[in-house]
C-alpha cells in the first residue's frame, strides 16, 4: 500500500486531482501549522482566521479539481498566496486600510526576552509592548510588511518567499533588511521600549 506520507506535494496533488481525497488531507496536514500561523497573526482574530483557512482549503480543492492548479513544487507558496488574497477582502469588508502587522514580531526581531516564568504584570506590558511595535510595522512599505508576515509568519524560507513575490533571493533579502533598519528607526523615534524590563 501506498505510504501517502512519503509523497512530494506535487505528487499528492496529482493523487487527489486523479481521485484520491486522502491525499488532500495529507497536504493540509503537512502545511496546516505554517499556513494557519500567517493567517492568525494577520487577522487576529482565531475564529475568523479558522473561516478563512476553511475557505482557502475550499478554492484550492476548487482550482486543483478544475485544472486551475499549475504551481509544480511550490504548493505552500500557492496556498499563502490564496490566503492572502481573502485576508485581503476580509479587510476590505471590515473597511480597514492595514492589511498586514505582527503581534510578536518584536520578540523574534529585536531579541527581547523569553517567555519563561513570565508574571501576569510581565505579560501585561509585553503585551503593550506588541501593539505598540504592530502600529508601527503599518507605516512600513507594502513590500516590507509582506516580506515581515511571510518570513515570520507564514515560516517561508527565503527561497520560497521570492517565489511567492517574484523577485529574486536578493531581493527579498533586501527587503527583509530594510525593514529591520525602518522598524528600528520607528521604534526609536516613537521612544517604544522593546523589553518589559528596559533593557
Amino acid at each position: 500500500m501506498m505510504n501517502l506520507q512519503e509523497l512530494s506535494d506535487q505528487a499528492l496533488v496529482e493523487q487527489f486531482v486523479a481521485g484520491d481525497s486522502k491525499s488532500f488531507e495529507v497536504l493540509i496536514e503537512r502545511h496546516r501549522n505554517r499556513l494557519f500561523s500567517y493567517i492568525y497573526y494577520t487577522v487576529k482574530n482565531r475564529h475568523k482566521a479558522e473561516d478563512i483557512f476553511q475557505e482557502t482549503c475550499i478554492k484550492a480543492i476548487t482550482s486543483m479539481l478544475g485544472g486551475r492548479y499549475s504551481e509544480a513544487g511550490r504548493f505552500l507558496p500557492w496556498m499563502t498566496r490564496i490566503a492572502h488574497n481573502l485576508i485581503i477582502d476580509h479587510f476590505r469588508q471590515e473597511k480597514q486600510l492595514i492589511i498586514c502587522s505582527s503581534d510578536g514580531f518584536a520578540v523574534s526581531v529585536l531579541n527581547s526576552p523569553k517567555y519563561s516564568d513570565a508574571t501576569i504584570e510581565d505579560d501585561m506590558v509585553q503585551d503593550q509592548i506588541y501593539a505598540d511595535v504592530r502600529n508601527l510595522i503599518d507605516y512600513l512599505p507594502d513590500e516590507q510588511k509582506e516580506v515581515i508576515l511571510l518570513r515570520h509568519y507564514g515560516d517561508l524560507s527565503f527561497k520560497e518567499i521570492a517565489e511567492y513575490t517574484d523577485v529574486s533571493i536578493n531581493t527579498a533579502l533586501g527587503r527583509m533588511r530594510y525593514a529591520l533598519i525602518n522598524l528600528r528607526r520607528l521604534i526609536k523615534e516613537n521612544g517604544i521600549q522593546v523589553t518589559a524590563s528596559g533593557k
